[in-house]
């Protein structure tokens, strides 16, 4: 499960930091790479999306030490 885990959080980390070029430059990474809305785009940030909402399972587990 923990690899899961690293790559949801690996794939949120890109979503975020494609909002963040998207909020400060304007600028849509992930657009520039693949096209505007083709079909890979489609599923990038699809998959994307779904690792954010697997990510809100983090902090159902987040343990106090």
């Amino acid at each position: 499960m923990k690899t899961v885990d690293y790559i949801a959080l690996v794939l949120v980390i890109i979503g975020a930091i494609n909002w963040g070029l998207i909020g400060f430059f304007g600028f849509d990474l992930v657009r520039v790479i693949f096209g505007d809305m083709t079909i890979v785009s489609r599923i990038l940030y699809s998959v994307i999306g779904v690792a954010g909402l697997y990510a809100l399972s983090f902090f159902g587990r987040v343990q106090n030490d």
